[in-house]
């Protein structure tokens, strides 16, 4: 398949699992902060997943050390994608239900598709702007169901709104400004320094707050580490190197619907008729950078 123009098949078991396992994690926050302070929270899942993706490079025998000159670029591509979108997240999800925090954390295709276009020189194909068009229309659906909610707390709105943009620009600079490292150790740095003000946070605020968990939470804060923090981050660098900023975007829309009817099982939560008709929408946004170019077209002409 076109690397420019589709999703490369080698890669598709990464998405799949990728999907799964972030969107399944929404329910898991919820349930971990119910005994953990944010701060504390997300610094263990921070430090727990560049110490297991370290582990992983050194096993595997990857080379770790950040080449020469590379240290600024490193810094800055961390800053976006990992310091200023969980603090943006830390603060706006206290605004409101996390569920809604997620769908309007995965606007970030609204953003990262014209910046592609801008600082990568990506093509903006018609597909695309289909894809971001009912990508789009799938998360206002999604947020009508409490769309009070949102107008009620716009600080929440905005800081949310805030992370998504970050998490595009971070997602635009690993592109524009490579690091010649492996993924695994890309990654692993990327946590690690994108974390230091919110161990700092932790520290300062958050440490008189920690008892131990009861077993729900505690699985949960096993579960982002593990999965939200060390695969899925190593798979969506992974994906994010492999294919252009707007398809692995597009890629991503299907996460905060997974996160939606996830909530049924773990927390209970009753899905709307909206839920169900922006699963449809998303899953004919995926169809945009996942079938092969032309079959769409094709498909028309044969109805």
């Amino acid at each position: 398949m076109n690397k420019h123009h589709g999703f490369p098949r080698s890669i598709l078991w990464m998405l799949v699992a990728l999907t799964l396992g972030w969107g399944f994690n929404w329910p898991m926050i919820k349930l971990a902060l119910s005994e953990l302070p944010v701060f504390a929270f997300r610094s263990v899942c921070l430090l727990g997943g560049a110490t297991g993706l370290f582990a992983i490079a050194a096993y595997s025998g990857l080379p770790l050390r950040v080449p020469r000159g590379q240290w600024r670029r490193l810094l800055l591509i961390a800053t976006f994608n990992i310091t200023i979108w969980n603090l943006c997240i830390t603060y706006g999800i206290g605004y409101m239900p996390s569920g809604r925090a997620a769908i309007l954390a995965y606007t970030m295709p609204l953003w990262s598709v014209p910046l592609s276009a801008w600082l990568l020189h990506e093509r903006i194909t018609a597909r695309r702007i289909l894809g971001v068009a009912l990508g789009m229309g799938a998360m206002l659906l999604l947020l009508s169901v409490e769309l009070r909610a949102v107008q009620a707390a716009p600080k929440g709105t905005l800081l949310i709104v805030a992370g998504a943009f970050s998490w595009a620009l971070g997602t635009v600079m690993v592109k524009r400004y490579p690091i010649d490292l492996p993924v695994t150790s890309l990654t692993a740095w990327q946590l690690l320094i994108g974390g230091i003000p919110i161990y700092a946070g932790a520290l300062a605020f958050d440490l008189h707050k920690l008892h131990p968990l009861t077993p729900g939470p505690a699985f949960a804060l096993a579960y982002n580490v593990v999965v939200a923090f060390v695969f899925c981050h190593w798979a969506w660098y992974k994906i994010v190197t492999s294919v252009p900023v707007g398809v692995s975007s597009l890629s991503s829309l299907m996460t905060p619907v997974v996160g939606v009817f996830s909530g049924m099982l773990v927390l209970s939560e009753v899905p709307h008729w909206q839920d169900y008709a922006a699963l449809g929408l998303v899953l004919l946004a995926l169809a945009t950078v996942m079938l092969p170019p032309g079959s769409i077209r094709a498909l028309f002409k044969k109805s």
